[in-house]
């Protein structure tokens, strides 16, 4: 009884539909290369391995019995099943498969938007069929979903200092220093860091680039994580603050903000993070690499 299938059976099992496709041991002869006594004798293995028999041969001729034709009938339903799986097998070995979990900064410039989306365009056009999403939170919380595993890729303007987290370079954002068009320095051409000494400042909990801002500050009663939030303090009049200069150019083309000049202006560096403890899958290396080469003319 045939319990097991093993490469012999499937040897055996290709022979005997050639067989009982042509006829008949001597009519298969041509078609398998061999003779008919060798035929003859892998037949019999096959029958002794199924534990009935397939064919009858003698003066009558050849003919398949009744067990014989179903056996026909399901080996080639399994070469066919073989043949679509070996199809399938191939096609997922140069196919993307899986999910992309991808964590993006808030309040990214358009510019920026446009180059994620030039990378998804590159990556739909590979051979793939990936789920992407993508989800916007601070810095601080990207960063602890790529450690806790809920993300594969982020970008963002990271401390650097996570060990288990790997870092790429993507792109340069500048910040300026902005007050509001009620603010008393709103109309100084001039300013020294005597006039801010005693200005209030917006405070970003969440930021680790604090300690790259030129003006530190001596007070603050404004704090917030967003920067709509910090826009809002700014515009008030009462607070001087840093925003992203995509941000509050709008704001100044109506004249409700206004950059102070002098030498306050800083850039911040935002980097495509991944967790360096876990191999990427082979989706999660090639959307990388197409994120890349999008922001590589930055």
């Amino acid at each position: 009884m045939l319990s097991q299938l093993r490469d012999l059976d499937l040897q055996l099992l290709r022979l005997f539909v050639t067989v009982g496709e042509s006829g008949g041991f001597s009519a298969a002869q041509g078609e398998l290369g061999i003779g008919q006594s060798t035929i003859s004798t892998q037949m019999a293995k096959l029958e002794t391995r199924l534990g009935f028999r397939l064919c009858e041969r003698g003066k009558a001729g050849f003919r398949l019995t009744p067990k014989g034709e179903q056996v026909l009938a399901a080996t080639r339903k399994l070469f066919a099943a073989i043949e679509t799986f070996k199809g399938e097998a191939q096609g997922m070995a140069d196919k993307l498969l899986g999910e992309l979990r991808i964590g993006l900064s808030e309040a990214l410039s358009d510019e920026v938007i446009e180059r994620i989306g030039k990378a998804v365009g590159r990556f739909r056009q590979r051979n793939q069929a990936v789920q992407i999403e993508l989800l916007s939170a601070m810095p601080a919380e990207l960063e602890r979903r790529l450690l806790q595993d809920q993300l594969q890729l982020a970008i963002g303007y990271f401390s650097g200092s996570q060990t288990a987290l790997d870092y790429q370079p993507l792109f340069e954002e500048r910040q300026r220093l902005y007050c509001g068009s009620q603010h008393p320095l709103f109309a100084r051409q001039t300013l020294s860091a005597d006039d801010l000494q005693d200005c209030d400042r917006v405070v970003h909990p969440y930021r680790f680039i604090a300690a790259d801002e030129p003006w530190q500050g001596g007070s603050s009663s404004a704090r917030c994580e967003q920067v709509e939030g910090s826009l809002a303090f700014i515009l008030s009049g009462a607070h001087l603050g840093y925003l992203p200069e995509h941000i509050a150019q709008p704001w100044v083309n109506r004249g409700g903000l206004r950059a102070l000049p002098g030498t306050w202006d800083f850039t911040v560096q935002f980097r495509l993070a991944s967790h360096r403890g876990h191999p990427p899958s082979e989706a999660q290396k090639a959307f990388s690499e197409d994120l890349l080469d999008a922001f590589s003319t930055c």
